[in-house]
């Protein structure tokens, strides 16, 4: 399955258009067969005239797709179901999941972006791209990408990973971060490293990226080597952190985030 991103939307709404609806961040899907899959026009009844911002995302397989939000979560016809994002992970094609997450921010910045910022005037959608354009002032909004660095530390044979207090799950990972206003990505890294664990680091170089829609993430992920210091983690994001080697692993991320494509890397290519 591949994706195609569009925002102008055909002329008609086909019975046969995938809709990845949200209410509060839960995703809408319906029951066949005992599988879960993305509702279609055709399923959505009552759900498709209360679905508030709605707006084209472009065609997945070549069916068109929209995302849209709903207001009333009682309104579930029989077979249809609201289910957290994360808890599809493993269980659907990763094409629809990342559709999914797609439509997820596409929906959050729609919603968040009604009313103009500078002005407080209603929003309207920009006809030539991706927008909210105030008619009033003429302010212009883009859809909000955050970007953060994500690091895999190695020491010889050994890779640094940590646990953070905010995982809901009890495994470990590599270590990341938001990049602040005015900084690079390297910068951002040896920061990011030095608050967190309070070692430094060098050899910094390019690994991959990754969307995470929660809410609105870009991942850009570096491999880099440790250059010295003692770990002492923060305590206030970090609770746990130590090296690793590749017969020892703990619990680490599912397959799907690229924070797992750091670790299986280094699993693969340290001896």
């Amino acid at each position: 399955m591949s994706f195609k991103p569009g925002f102008k939307p055909p002329n008609t709404v086909e019975a046969s258009a995938f809709w990845f609806v949200f209410k509060d961040g839960r995703l809408l899907f319906k029951m066949a067969k005992g599988s879960l899959k993305i509702p279609e026009t055709k399923d959505l009844a009552g759900y498709y005239d209360a679905s508030i911002h709605r707006q084209y995302i472009g065609k997945l397989n070549g069916r068109h797709c929209y995302a849209a939000d709903i207001e009333d979560a009682s309104m579930a016809a029989d077979g249809l179901e609201l289910k957290d994002l994360r808890s599809i992970f493993g269980t659907m094609e990763e094409e629809i999941i990342w559709t999914a997450g797609r439509a997820n921010q596409l929906a959050t910045w729609n919603r968040n972006h009604q009313f103009c910022g500078r002005c407080g005037d209603p929003c309207a959608d920009k006809q030539d791209e991706r927008a909210k354009i105030c008619p009033s002032c003429g302010l212009i909004n883009y859809p909000r990408l955050s970007p953060a660095v994500i690091v895999a530390v190695l020491r010889g044979d050994r890779i640094l990973l940590a646990r953070n207090k905010r995982f809901k799950m009890p495994f470990f990972s590599v270590l990341a971060g938001f990049v602040e206003p005015g900084e690079t990505l390297e910068g951002c890294i040896l920061r990011e490293i030095e608050e967190e664990v309070g070692i430094a680091v060098d050899n910094i170089r390019y690994f991959g990226s990754q969307p995470w829609p929660f809410p609105d993430s870009l991942m850009v992920a570096f491999l880099a080597d440790y250059a010295g210091g003692e770990i002492q983690v923060d305590g206030s994001e970090i609770t746990e952190a130590k090296w690793f080697s590749r017969e020892d692993l703990p619990n680490i991320p599912p397959n799907i985030s690229i924070a797992r494509r750091l670790i299986d890397w280094f699993t693969v290519n340290n001896c």
